[in-house]
């Protein structure tokens, strides 16, 4: 069995989404010993953004080594994708959205011929049934669907929505929400995500 741990916040050591996956990790290796673990710090190597550079490559052009080592990273990601079985994603929402971080991964991972294709009854994922996601996410005010700024999440939609898209759908979400509101706020929500991360099953 294979865990893919993909972890993107800026914030190291004082990171939340960082502590849980971390959290959810150990908690698989106890469900799953032998487990092997393949590790991505996003924000200690980043993908690069897409540029023109990046699209005069997909047209044939010859890319200059930087680039060149940023594709092959890039099929390193598909390749991962397919490999695991279990996917721990440590996603924090910045200014209502995902980290720059986490987008490039997942512009990565969107790759149509291999991780979906377009049907005449529209798109269809690539990656192969039965695979579980297990999402850390993380945020300082509280966006739940009773919220008056449930809109102003981009971050959890955006994410599974993405996920879905290439055939991922057993997504399961560790939410710690309103970490920024008070100290109280905040040992509330580390308490509720520790929570769902003791229910979690096999």
């Amino acid at each position: 069995m294979k865990l893919l741990h993909v972890d993107s916040s800026i914030l190291g050591a004082n990171s939340v989404s960082r502590t849980l996956t971390a959290e959810i990790v150990e908690q698989q290796r106890r469900l799953h010993p032998g487990v092997e673990v393949v590790y991505r710090d996003l924000a200690a190597e980043p993908h690069l953004h897409f540029s023109p550079a990046h699209l005069a490559a997909a047209y044939g052009a010859t890319p200059d080594a930087t680039v060149a080592n940023d594709l092959a990273d890039g099929n390193a990601v598909v390749d991962e994708l397919f490999a695991a079985d279990i996917i721990v994603i440590g996603a924090p929402m910045y200014n209502f959205a995902l980290p720059t971080q986490l987008k490039a991964w997942i512009d990565r991972s969107l790759v149509a011929g291999r991780t979906f294709h377009y049907t005449a009854t529209g798109p269809e994922g690539l990656l192969p049934k039965g695979k579980k996601v297990i999402v850390a996410s993380s945020r300082g005010g509280f966006y739940g669907p009773d919220s008056p700024i449930a809109a102003f999440d981009h971050q959890e939609t955006y994410l599974t929505q993405a996920l879905g898209f290439i055939g991922l759908t057993d997504i399961i979400i560790v939410r710690a929400e309103g970490l920024a509101v008070s100290p109280e706020s905040k040992e509330a929500a580390l308490a509720s995500a520790r929570q769902s991360i003791s229910a979690l099953a096999a």
